[in-house]
This record gives structure tokens, sequence and C-alpha cells, in this order.
């Protein structure tokens, strides 16, 4: 099914050219229950509190293997490197991302489609679930970048156009994150507020953003205020386990100088009930591979 809806209220105005505003979220974090799936009560009140859960260990050693030779294959492909889909590195010529990968790998497409990952995402959203985006990441030693502090759903309600919270992402490990070779972070609790952020989309601005966060980024003044608020988070874990953290989340990773590659298959599904419309801050959405408008149910 593909389909744009158009609605007129925006909740959650962002980049208007106006100042920066924190205010409070509106919509739940929590749509599902323990009834409705493989996650515990104790699980879901933590998801609800913090933004984020952490799996020790979601699929096995032997999964990751045959996931990790998948990503070697393709990062020497050069009509992968060649396709619009695949994000490098300016300096170091090192493949940095690769999106729409559950359209580009049957390997990739299947555990985008594996129950233990789409079931948790409706039990977290209390409904069918879409894959919004889907990429690999790569981090490789001494050259992967950083990724500054933001909330992905202001960029997702801005320039994809969904309307309101009702989206989860999932991070995959294919190796092992320690707190120093770049790994996620978190400030958990953050998610309960949102920052609508200054200034205004500029044209194109996914070609820039994919690569670096610039538009939508918080301020200095306030993401310091939600450190000293929230504290932040380092989530480290080994090759298997899997973050699932909230659309509205304020999170980062530093750069790697380490020689210890870091490398996630990293899944966005979106409520089926929570479906694009146009951009509420752009004249126009992101190409399909950066915010999806095909919403048939995933599983």
């Amino acid at each position: 099914m593909t389909a744009t809806q158009t609605v007129q209220t925006d909740v959650y105005p962002t980049r208007t050219g106006g100042a920066e505003r924190v205010f409070d979220r509106e919509d739940p974090t929590l749509y599902g229950t323990a009834d409705d799936g493989p996650m515990d009560a104790e699980t879901l009140s933590g998801y609800d509190r913090n933004g984020y859960l952490a799996i020790d260990e979601l699929i096995s050693a032997d999964e990751v293997a045959a996931l990790k030779d998948e990503l070697k294959r393709l990062s020497a492909d050069e009509s992968v490197r060649r396709d619009e889909r695949t994000i490098v590195e300016a300096a170091s010529d090192e493949v940095r991302s690769i999106f729409e990968i559950h359209k580009v790998s049957d390997v990739f497409a299947k555990i985008a489609n594996d129950p233990r990952v789409v079931g948790r995402a409706k039990q977290l959203l209390g409904s069918d679930v879409y894959i919004h985006q889907s990429r690999v990441n790569f981090k490789p030693g001494f050259e992967g970048k950083e990724f500054m502090w933001h909330s992905d759903f202001e960029t997702w309600h801005a320039e994809d156009g969904l309307p309101r919270m009702r989206t989860v992402s999932i991070s995959i490990s294919l190796t092992d994150n320690y707190s120093f070779n770049g790994p996620l972070m978190i400030m958990p609790g953050s998610h309960k507020k949102y920052v609508s952020c200054a200034g205004e989309t500029p044209e194109d601005n996914y070609k820039k953003s994919l690569i670096m966060q610039g538009a939508g980024t918080p301020e200095k003044e306030t993401l310091t205020e939600f450190a000293d608020t929230y504290g932040i988070d380092v989530l480290e874990g080994t090759a298997g386990g899997a973050i699932m953290f909230d659309c509205n989340c304020m999170h980062a990773s530093n750069g790697n100088v380490t020689p210890f590659a870091r490398s996630n298959v990293f899944i966005v599904f979106n409520s089926v009930e929570n479906t694009a419309v146009d951009p509420f801050s752009t004249s126009s959405p992101r190409p399909e591979f950066a915010g999806a408008r095909d919403f048939t149910p995933a599983g």
C-alpha cells in the first residue's frame, strides 16, 4: 500500500524560522502491554520511563556472522557504492551507511521482517508496523565519524511528514559496542520533551543530514540543560544484542578513533496508524530510501 495523507494540525512545529522552544510531548511512549508480545511488564515500564530498552542477545552468533559476511560483500560491490542509497565518507572514501538495506539485500530483508524484531515493535506501538527507514551503519576503526545530538522524530516530522510520536528504532549490533568505539548514547527520559528547533530546512537538506546532522540539531544550551537533567547513558553491548529506542530520544554517538570497528543494522518501524503526510517543514518529502511512502505492514 502506497499513499500520502494530508493533515492541517501540526502539534510539533519546528524549523518555523523562530527561536528554539522546548515543550512537553503530547503522545504516549508505550501503546501496547505485556499481553501483546514477548516483552514483560518490567521491560515495558523501563522503556516507557527511559525511552529505550536493551536486548542482550536478539540474534545468534551464526546469524551475526552471516550478516557480517553480507555487509562485507555489499561494501566491496561497486554498484552498491555508486547507488544513491550508499553514503560514503568524504575524507576516507569509506562506506558510512547503506540505506533501504531491506530492499538492497535479501539477507537483511529477512532480519528486518523477523518476528523477533517486528513482534517487539508491534508490542511497543500497539499496532501493525511498516518500515519507515532501514540502513546498515559502518563506523570503521580510526575513521568512523561522530553524529551530533538530535531527536529522530524532529527530522521525520519536519522532512518526512510523520504526524505523531508512534515510531520506534531498533539497532542490532554486528560488532561489540564498547564505551570507546563510538556506541549509541541516549539521554534517558529526554523523550518526554520535544525540542522545536530554530531556523528553517535548507533545500535538499537530506543530502547533508544523512552524513552529518545539521538542521534540526538543538542548541548547545538546550543540550547542556538536557544532559544536566537526564544524564547520559552509554550503551555498551556484545554483537547480536540490540537497543530499541523511542523516536524522540535525544541521542548521539562519538567518533571512533580506536582500532575496533562498530557496525549495526538500524531499522525504523512506524505504526500503520501514523502514516506519513506532507512534510511539516519542507516543500517536498525526502526520497523513499530515507523516508518510506510504502506503508505495507512488515513481518
